[in-house]
């Protein structure tokens, strides 16, 4: 397993992350069990979960994850140190969740604590802002003109991130969450928070993790450079497009317990037909070289230039093995040539 800075924080994280957000619905404790023990042996030491999981997001659902990663921590206290596990505050929108409220620096400490409850451990590693207050250009929002920036109040936006940063920061001192970094956001809102905690002495922000795949390489290069040089690790999530790029969805099928079989919060919208047409040609190429449309899929992510760990996750340890086994050998330069050929073709599919 190969490793990477995470960011500023001066901890090394695996290529590898393993992403948690299926168990409590798509999977049991056992499962999680098994998982976590494989990713563990495959020398992968970084872990994501969010407090909304497990997914797709519900009242029920809500904290089951972090319960399920918990319950193992409790039954393995000394090998907590194996693991740099990082969880998410669950913005506004969820009546479940502190009544739909946004972010503020109260809820930040509400959400951690009850956190650390929940995952039974006296600190987390890398505590991340799920989604900022406004809305940003995520989740099929990316489109021209969709998003009215002019309009957004930036200095209450800034009042805002602030409030925010002083309670992490405290958070910090206080010993509950190491760092904390950013999801589903932008370079203005990276940005404003290294300005802010440069200006008021706090703690920096060292990642963000946004949506990232062949299907979806919206942040390449603009937000990417932002981050190489803020130093600001990059961690792409959903880098097979939900399951997607492995074509079990093509011709609209929806094979038991996948993720497109249950109800989604933002819809399908990447189920597209450009996006099939995308999906149909990197089987191809994936045919052609003799590997599987997951491991196309995987190594191209992990050997995109600014990338620091790739979140996978899976609902078999079948998939998982597959999935960390992708990680193991680089796409040769002719692979590479192939799928710049398809992604000229479609390069924003959905």
């Amino acid at each position: 397993m190969q490793f990477s800075p995470l960011g500023n924080s001066g901890i090394s994280v695996s290529r590898v992350c393993l992403g948690t957000m299926t168990w409590g619905t798509q999977n049991n404790q056992e499962d999680a069990d098994a998982q976590i023990e494989y990713a563990l042996s495959e020398g992968i030491n970084f872990f994501d979960t969010a407090e909304m999981y497990s997914v797709p997001p519900t009242a029920e659902s809500y904290g089951k994850t972090e319960t399920i990663i918990g319950n193992w921590i409790e039954r393995n206290p000394s090998r907590r140190k194996e693991i740099i596990l990082a969880t998410k505050i669950a913005g506004f929108g969820l009546p479940y969740i502190r009544n739909a409220s946004p972010i503020t620096g109260k809820t930040v400490v509400e959400a951690i604590d009850s956190s650390l409850a929940r995952l039974k451990t006296d600190y987390i590693d890398l505590y991340q802002l799920h989604w900022p207050n406004r809305t940003s250009p995520h989740f099929a929002k990316h489109r021209p003109n969709h998003i009215n920036f002019s309009r957004v109040d930036a200095a209450k936006e800034s009042e805002g991130m602030l409030d925010i940063l002083i309670a992490l920061d405290q958070c910090i001192k206080e010993g509950k969450i190491r760092h904390f970094g950013l999801s589903d956001d932008t370079p203005w809102g990276i940005n404003e928070f290294v300005r802010l905690s440069e200006i008021h002495g706090l703690a920096k922000p060292v990642s963000i993790q946004n949506e990232f795949s062949l299907l979806h390489a919206k942040d390449w290069p603009y937000l990417i450079e932002n981050c190489v040089h803020q130093d600001v690790a990059y961690l792409p999530w959903s880098p097979l497009a939900t399951g997607s790029l492995t074509g079990k969805y093509v011709g609209g099928a929806r094979p038991e317990g996948s993720r497109w079989s249950y109800a989604q919060r933002h819809g399908l919208f990447r189920d597209s037909e450009l996006a099939e047409q995308a999906v149909i040609a990197y089987l191809e190429v994936a045919k052609k070289h003799g590997i599987s449309p997951a491991t196309l899929a995987l190594a191209w992510c992990n050997q995109v230039d600014g990338v620091t760990s790739t979140i996978i996750g899976a609902t078999t340890l079948d998939q998982l093995k597959e999935n960390i086994d992708a990680f193991k050998t680089p796409l040769s330069d002719e692979i590479m040539a192939d799928i710049m050929a398809v992604y000229k073709q479609y390069p924003m599919p959905f």
